[in-house]
């Protein structure tokens, strides 16, 4: 459990309970309270994260996509000359 020996739980158990003694249940539960709150802010940052990694991926394909069609369309204009070519007088 969380990589500790059992030993070491042991002597956290023992210096907890001479820390907080009889006041011990109440801070456990407002550790478990505060554990829960800062798991849900955790959790509510990596949504955002996600929505926004979600939304650039999104907005990338719509880009290439553009660019596909931007390449298309210069390659049919370089067929047609750019200006009119010169005709000499005869």
């Amino acid at each position: 459990m969380f990589g500790l020996s059992p030993f070491s739980l042991i002597l956290i158990a023992i210096i907890a309970i001479m820390l907080f003694g009889s006041d011990l249940p109440e801070v456990a539960r407002k550790f478990g309270s505060r554990y829960r709150e800062f798991r849900r802010s955790i959790n509510d940052v990596q949504q955002q994260f996600r929505e926004i990694q979600r939304e650039t991926s999104d907005a990338l394909k719509v880009d290439t996509s553009d660019d596909h069609r931007r390449a298309e369309v210069d390659d049919e204009e370089e067929d047609e000359p750019q200006a009119p070519r010169f005709t000499p007088p005869s």
